[in-house]
């Protein structure tokens, strides 16, 4: 499984070692930033959706201060979902009933391990499709 990975400078530091953490399970693309400097996040956000969109990865995961400026970047792409989630059962549902394909993590507001977790959550927790598919489906615009 292929994760797309990308942050602001407020997302750098948990950045650097989620890559780190989740290089042993899984292939990782790093699409920066690459430093504590002061950045925009759409510069990150963009890539990241890019790869989920085209097929170059199953998943993205953004990281910013609030996660707002990357969910909202993220979802101006047609064929994300992305979700910002701050516990674990907000990341279980965002999979579950809304078959996200970003997880947006607010780094100010998380721990590190908490951001580890959510990962290895979101990625492994299926979409039940069902009545939540017709759902999904009204999402993109036409």
């Amino acid at each position: 499984m292929k994760i797309a990975i990308g942050a602001d400078h407020a997302g750098f530091a948990y950045k650097q070692q989620l890559v780190t953490a989740l290089q042993s399970q899984f292939d990782v693309e790093d699409f920066g930033t690459h430093s504590e400097s002061s950045v925009d996040y759409p510069d990150f956000a963009h890539p990241v959706a890019d790869a989920v969109e085209s097929g170059r990865a199953e998943f993205g995961v953004l990281l910013c201060g609030s996660a707002n400026g990357v969910a909202i970047t993220a979802n101006k792409h047609q064929g994300i979902r992305a979700a910002l989630c701050w516990n674990e059962e907000v990341v279980k549902l965002a999979r579950q009933h809304n078959n996200a394909n970003v997880l947006c993590l607010p780094a100010r507001f998380v721990s590190y391990d908490q951001a580890y977790r959510y990962i290895l959550t979101f990625v492994t927790t299926a979409f039940e499709g069902g009545r939540h598919q017709n759902r999904v489906a009204k999402i993109a615009c036409s």
